[in-house]
C-alpha cells in the first residue's frame, strides 16, 4: 500500500486489549483488569492495518504515577493523594526511561516486551508513535531506569531559588505544598512536599485546586515566569539537555515518532534545539505537537514539528457542522486559515481528550459523523487520526471512576471498552459493523488513492452556496481524480454540483462524461462534468459519495 498519507490510530494501550468486563467503578487492577502490550498479536496488528492505518500511537506506555503498588519490583510507590484515579494519568510521568508495569505480562521484562511490540508493529507494516510529555512530570518523579551517568531531574536543583535557569523545577521557597484537598487520601501519613514545586498547568504557588493539574510538577526550560516570562537560554538550560537525551533514548529503540503533549507550554526555542539534534541522527522521525494557539502554529512548525493538532480550527468546525450549529461553508473557512501550512495540520474527530462522537455530549451516534470523516480524511494530503473504538461508534458514556460520566473514555481508571471487547468477541451489532466498514473504505481510499495522498484539492463551495448541509470538493493527481460530496443532513439529498471553468483549468480536468465508480458503495455510473450544466448526485443521509472518475 504505497502512500504518503498518514492515518494515525490512537490506542490507549492500557484499555485496548482488556477483556475483563467487571467494570467496577473505581475498581483496582485486580478487579477490572488491564490490557497488555502482548495483546497486540500479529493477527490483531494485521486487523488494524487492514483498517487503513499507517501509524499506531501507543498512548501511555511510559511509566506514570499510579495507585497500584509495584514496590515488590523495586518501583517506588506513589502516594494516592497525588495520583488521579486508581490507574493514574499517563501524563504524570514517574520515570521517562521506564515502561508502565501495568502493560507487561512479566513486569521485570517490561522494556523487552515494549521492544518486541515495536518489532511486531513494524513487521505488520505500521510505524510506532509514543508520547513525549515535556511540560510536567509526576509530583514524585524519580527515575530508577535512567542510564548510567544520567543525572535525575531535580537532582542538582537549588530549591531555595524559586527560579534558576539551571534548575529543572520551579519552587516556592519556605512554603509547604498545601492544595485545597485531602493530603491523606486514606493513608496514615499525608503527602508532604517542601518547598512546594510549581504545578504543571503554570500554577506557580503552593496551593493548587482540585481542577488544577495538581498531580504534576512544571518543568523549567529557562523561562522565568516569576519575572513575566523572560527566557534565559544561554547557556543552554539543564532541562533542555536532559529532555533531549530522553528523546534520543527512545529514538534508538526504533520508534518512528513522538506525539508531544502540550507542546506549546514549552518554549519553541527548546524544540528548535531538540529536534535539530534528534533529526540529525534520526532524520525520518516525526514530531507531532499538541498546540492549540493558531497564532503559534507557524512558530512551532519552524521549530521542527512535522504535524500539529488542528483542534481549534478544523475539529471545532466539523463538530459544529455535525451538530447543526454551523453551515458547511465554515469548513472552507477552517482550511483557509492554515492553507499555507496545510501539509502540517493533523485532522481528527476524536482523541483521548475529546468527547466521543457517539456520546450524548456530541452527536449521539457514530454514523452522524461519517460526512465529517470523509471530509477530514480525503480533503487534503495531511494526516488523519482516529481513536480506537471510534470506528465502531464507541459511546464513552461509562462512569468509570475518577473520570466520571463525561462522554470520554477514561484515561485515569482501569476499565474495559465495550465496543473493543465485543469487536474482539465478534459480537458487534449490524450498525457497528456497517460503521466500521465505512471507516475501512474511507481510510483505505485515503491511503491508496493518489488523488488523496498527493493530489490537488479544489473546494467547490463558493459556487454551491445553496447547499448549507452539504460539502463538496474535487481531488486530482496524475491518473486519479475524485469528486466528493458529503451530506451532513439527516435526510438523503439530491445535489446539483456546480463546477466552474476555473476548476477544470486549475486541475487539468476534462469536461466530458465519465464512468464513475462510487468508492464507498462500489456502484459504477455515468457522470457528466461540465462548466455549463451542474452534475446531479444523490447522497445518503449522514453519508457521502466518493466518485472515482475514469
Amino acid at each position: 500500500m504505497a502512500s504518503n498519507k498518514i492515518v494515525l490510530y490512537q490506542i490507549f494501550t492500557r484499555l485496548y486489549g482488556n477483556r475483563t468486563v467487571t467494570r467496577k467503578e473505581n475498581g483496582t487492577l485486580e478487579e477490572n483488569g488491564c490490557g497488555k502490550m502482548n495483546d497486540f498479536t500479529p493477527a490483531v496488528l494485521r486487523q488494524i492495518r487492514q483498517l487503513g492505518v499507517s501509524h499506531i500511537w501507543y498512548t501511555g506506555v511510559l511509566r506514570h504515577a499510579t495507585q497500584t503498588d509495584y514496590s515488590g519490583y523495586g518501583i517506588p510507590r506513589n502516594h494516592p493523594a497525588v495520583v488521579k484515579g486508581r490507574a493514574g494519568s499517563p501524563y504524570a510521568i514517574a520515570d521517562y526511561y521506564d515502561i508502565d508495569p501495568d502493560l507487561a505480562v512479566d513486569v521485570k521484562e517490561r522494556m523487552k516486551e515494549f521492544e518486541q511490540l515495536v518489532a511486531r508493529t513494524h513487521k505488520a507494516g505500521m510505524k510506532v508513535i509514543i508520547d513525549f510529555v515535556p511540560n510536567h512530570v509526576a509530583r514524585q518523579y524519580h527515575s530508577i531506569c535512567k542510564p548510567k551517568g544520567v543525572r535525575d531531574l531535580g537532582e542538582d536543583d537549588n530549591p531555595q531559588h524559586g527560579f534558576d535557569p539551571q534548575n529543572n523545577f520551579y519552587y516556592c521557597p519556605g512554603q509547604q505544598f498545601m492544595p485545597y484537598f485531602d493530603l491523606y487520601h486514606g493513608e496514615l501519613q499525608p503527602y508532604q512536599e517542601e518547598p512546594a514545586k510549581a504545578t504543571g498547568n503554570d500554577c506557580f504557588h503552593n496551593a493548587p485546586g482540585q481542577n488544577d493539574w495538581y498531580e504534576t510538577v512544571k518543568l523549567n526550560y529557562g523561562v522565568d515566569y516569576y519575572a513575566g516570562g523572560v527566557g534565559h537560554f544561554d547557556p543552554i538550560p539543564s532541562t533542555w539537555r536532559k529532555m533531549t537525551d530522553i528523546l534520543l533514548f527512545w529514538a534508538q529503540k526504533g520508534i518512528d515518532g513522538f506525539r508531544c503533549d502540550m507542546a506549546e507550554m514549552v518554549p519553541a526555542a527548546f524544540w528548535d534545539y531538540a529536534t535539530r539534534i534528534v533529526k540529525s541522527q534520526y532524520p525520518e522521525l516525526v514530531f507531532i505537537g499538541e498546540v492549540y494557539n493558531p497564532q503559534e502554529y507557524r512558530n512551532y512548525i519552524a521549530s521542527g514539528f512535522d504535524y500539529l493538532y488542528d483542534k481549534v480550527g478544523m475539529y471545532d468546525v466539523l463538530r459544529d457542522v455535525t451538530c447543526g450549529r454551523r453551515n458547511t461553508d465554515a469548513i472552507t473557512w477552517a482550511w483557509q486559515q492554515t492553507d499555507d501550512i496545510r501539509q502540517h495540520m493533523l485532522y481528527f474527530l476524536e482523541n483521548h481528550d475529546e468527547q466521543r462522537i457517539a456520546s450524548d455530549f456530541f452527536a449521539g451516534s457514530g454514523e452522524k459523523a461519517v460526512p465529517a470523516l470523509v471530509v477530514s480524511a480525503l480533503m487534503q494530503q495531511n494526516p488523519f487520526m482516529l481513536y480506537a473504538g471510534q470506528e465502531y461508534g464507541e459511546r464513552g458514556m461509562d462512569k468509570e471512576g475518577f473520570s466520571g460520566r463525561d462522554g470520554r473514555t477514561t484515561i485515569f481508571d482501569y476499565w474495559a471498552v465495550d465496543t473493543l471487547c465485543r469487536a474482539a468477541a465478534k459480537q458487534l451489532t449490524e450498525e457497528e459493523m456497517r460503521l466500521c466498514a465505512i471507516y475501512e473504505r474511507v481510510l483505505n481510499t485515503a491511503r491508496t488513492e493518489k488523488a488523496v495522498s498527493d493530489g490537488l484539492t479544489y473546494d467547490l463551495m463558493y459556487v454551491n452556496g445553496n447547499c448549507p448541509r452539504q460539502y463538496m470538493f474535487l481531488r486530482k493527481s496524475r491518473g486519479s481524480q475524485l469528486l466528493v460530496v458529503a451530506n451532513f443532513d439527516g435526510t438523503p439529498a439530491e445535489v446539483d454540483v456546480h463546477i466552474p471553468q476555473h476548476a477544470f483549468d486549475f486541475l487539468g480536468l476534462k469536461q466530458r462524461t465519465y464512468a464513475a465508480t462510487e468508492l464507498l458503495g462500489g456502484v459504477t455510473e455515468s457522470l457528466t462534468l461540465s462548466a455549463a450544466e451542474p452534475t446531479r448526485v444523490t447522497v445518503p443521509a449522514y453519508g457521502a459519495v466518493v466518485y472515482k472518475l475514469k
